[in-house]
Parts: C-alpha cells; sequence; structure tokens
C-alpha cells in the first residue's frame, strides 16, 4: 500500500472533486488524482485499490476508463507481469487540444440548429448565433494560445 500524508489525502479529495464535476465517475477521478499526488510515479493496480480502499472491480473499471480517455498510461517491467500507471500529466497539452478541438462538433450541431429553426425568433437566433461566432472564436484562439505557450523561468 501506498502511504499518504493528510495533506495528500486531502489533495486527493479536491482534485477528485473537480475531476468529478467534469464528468469523471468517482473512482476514476480518485485514481486519477492518486497518480497526480502520490510520492511514486507509477502504482501498480494493487497499490491503487488498496491505497482508495476500492474495490477490485471498481479499480479495474475506472483504471480502463482512464486508458481510453488518455489521462494515464501504463508501463511493465522486464520478467514481471504487474502494469505500472502512472499520470500522462506531461501531454497535457495534446489533452487540452483534444479537449478544445472536441468543442468543433457542439458548433457544427448549434449551426445545424440555428438553420432549422423558425425565422420567427430573430432576438433568440441572434443569440445562438453569437454563441457560434463564440465558440469559434474561442477555440481558434485557445489552440493559438495552446501552441504559443512557453514556460517563463523564474
Amino acid at each position: 500500500m501506498s502511504k499518504l500524508t493528510r495533506e495528500q489525502e486531502e489533495l486527493i479529495e479536491r482534485f477528485g472533486v473537480i475531476q468529478e464535476q467534469s464528468g469523471f465517475a468517482p473512482a476514476s477521478a480518485r485514481v486519477n488524482a492518486l497518480l497526480t499526488v502520490s510520492d511514486k510515479t507509477s502504482l501498480t493496480f494493487d497499490e491503487i485499490r488498496e491505497t482508495l480502499q476500492l474495490s477490485k472491480s471498481a479499480t479495474s473499471n475506472a483504471i480502463n476508463n482512464l486508458l481510453v480517455l488518455g489521462r494515464i498510461g501504463y508501463k511493465t517491467q522486464l520478467g514481471e507481469r504487474k502494469r505500472y500507471f502512472y499520470s500522462k500529466l506531461d501531454h497535457w497539452r495534446t489533452m487540452f487540444r483534444k479537449d478544445i478541438l472536441g468543442l468543433n462538433d457542439h458548433v457544427r450541431v448549434l449551426e445545424d440548429i440555428l438553420k432549422a429553426r423558425t425565422k420567427d425568433t430573430k432576438s433568440y437566433n441572434h443569440e445562438l448565433q453569437d454563441l457560434v461566432k463564440f465558440m469559434e472564436y474561442f477555440i481558434t484562439e485557445s489552440i493559438s494560445l495552446i501552441d504559443s505557450w512557453e514556460p517563463k523561468e523564474k
């Protein structure tokens, strides 16, 4: 079992709640938080399960969900069957880009809705058009920001 400090436990809970609010299942949120907060850079299935006191099925489902989402990865060690799971925090730019570009589908649906709407609701349609334009602007500017961001040395 991976020993956590009280502060680490609180951080896992806080980060987990934020991720739940973003749509993660509670177990997935806690596993992702643990892999981010833990002093060890990778943990085995059993270490995750024991530390978070989850059932085997809850741990397995959470890990598989996070693997599919690309939030975590795993590695193996020669001669061992164990998988060591780690946070893909170093891929944050790719994750942000994917999430932002995913908004394009939302924009396309809103455009289709706008085309299908009655012309009698001009004010509402105008607000919908403004939302579409803003989202397109947001996507373009966000991708540009991600591409141009460089950490400032202190």
